[in-house]
């Protein structure tokens, strides 16, 4: 009969080979001794598999009732999860003698489905050391999340933890969201052969021409517009009316990203110049009756039934004529991840929003799609991992 103090033994001699054999045997001469499922995950630990251990370290604590094996399951896990935080800590320390890797940077986890949340939650309270509570709060069905900021030698270890336990991540600095180029649009010359006329970051007014074809993907998105209200309150007992501000309207943006040129396109409908250049009404009827020719005569009639000089119409058509010339991309969940970043304040405060759109004071809305733009360009383009 196969001794567990041999298998002991052996382990503590680093004799693994035939710690493994003596395992083995003793599966096979007693399969219900609780001590084996304890050796197999002690084996796993100490040969360097300690994923593989921690899982069955873990059944132990499920499957057993034995008080000491309990214990030594315990123990074996809380050994992993330090030896892992050293692991990590040292990582850290070793990439802090690079002068790049300490560029402010963020952590993005993106949407995770229902059938993995319970996976990503355990997985992601062991690398952070949280509680689970916390972590499944802060898992998001869709959209991004802005997870942690930092240095980016930091989050890019712990996201490379995070893609090897399968949860959806990205990391990217924002010294290279900066880098991007953007052109305000104010109006397009041309469809057929793409031209806009545009502002760059100086305010400098041109044009550029370009492809359909270099358009990797559109962003789109909606800012708030504020209105300031008096607000009266009966139950406060001092000032009764204070300044309040709420939501009056939407700014709708839409970006087009050109990553062979390192640029964004970015339109507004607030500053788009919808007199000049191409008349979107007649270009959009157009497109679309080329598209389906059998809807030739219910879209003329009801482009005369529809009053076309408002601003939401003519925007409407501005995204049909991306709908029809473009086979790409939209993302278009920023709302979701807005609200995981107006927060960070200070850092939205050092980001160019590159938006026009009047407005009495600021707000981190403009910015915060700025990043969120610059994200999708940066995880398109293969930069943002």
């Amino acid at each position: 009969m196969t001794d567990i103090n041999q298998i002991a033994t052996a382990l503590e001699g680093q004799d693994y080979k035939q710690a493994a054999q003596l395992i083995k045997q003793l599966q096979q001469e007693s399969p219900e001794n609780p001590w084996v499922q304890y050796y197999i995950g002690r084996y796993y630990e100490l040969t360097n598999n300690p994923e593989k251990a921690e899982k069955t370290y873990k059944q132990i604590l499920h499957d057993i009732t034995n008080p000491k094996i309990i214990s030594q399951a315990r123990q074996g896990i809380q050994r992993i999860e330090t030896a892992e935080q050293n692991r990590r800590q040292l990582a850290i320390e070793t990439a802090k003698n690079d002068p790049s890797s300490q560029e402010p940077g963020l952590l993005i986890l993106e949407a995770v489905s229902p059938e993995d949340k319970p996976a990503a939650v355990q997985n992601i309270s062991r690398i952070f050391n949280i509680d689970a509570y916390t972590t499944r709060m802060q898992i998001q069905s869709r959209g991004w999340r802005l997870y942690k900021t930092g240095p980016i030698a930091e989050l890019q270890i712990y996201g490379q933890e995070l893609l090897n336990a399968g949860i959806p991540v990205f990391w990217a600095t924002l010294a290279d969201i900066q880098k991007i180029q953007i052109f305000r649009v104010q109006h397009f010359q041309s469809l057929s052969s793409p031209a806009v006329v545009c502002k760059d970051h100086l305010d400098r007014l041109g044009s550029i021409e370009f492809n359909w074809s270099e358009v990797s993907q559109r962003v789109e998105g909606l800012l708030p517009m504020f209105i300031e209200v008096m607000d009266y309150s009966p139950h406060r007992r001092t000032e009764q009316f204070r300044h309040k501000e709420i939501t009056q309207d939407y700014a709708q943006i839409c970006d087009l990203h050109i990553p062979s040129r390192n640029c964004i396109l970015r339109i507004c409908d607030q500053s788009y110049e919808f007199q000049q250049g191409i008349d979107l009404t007649k270009t959009s009827a157009a497109i679309s009756v080329s598209a389906n020719p059998k809807n030739k005569t219910s879209r003329l009639k009801n482009s005369r039934q529809i009053p076309q000089s408002t601003t939401r119409i003519n925007w409407n058509h501005l995204l049909e004529i991306f709908d029809q010339q473009l086979d790409v991309t939209v993302w278009s969940e920023f709302t979701f991840f807005a609200e995981t970043v107006l927060d960070y304040t200070h850092m939205l405060s050092k980001i160019d929003s590159h938006i026009e759109v009047d407005r009495k004071s600021e707000t981190p809305w403009d910015p915060a799609f700025q990043l969120y733009s610059g994200l999708a360009f940066l995880r398109k383009s293969g930069n943002g991992e």
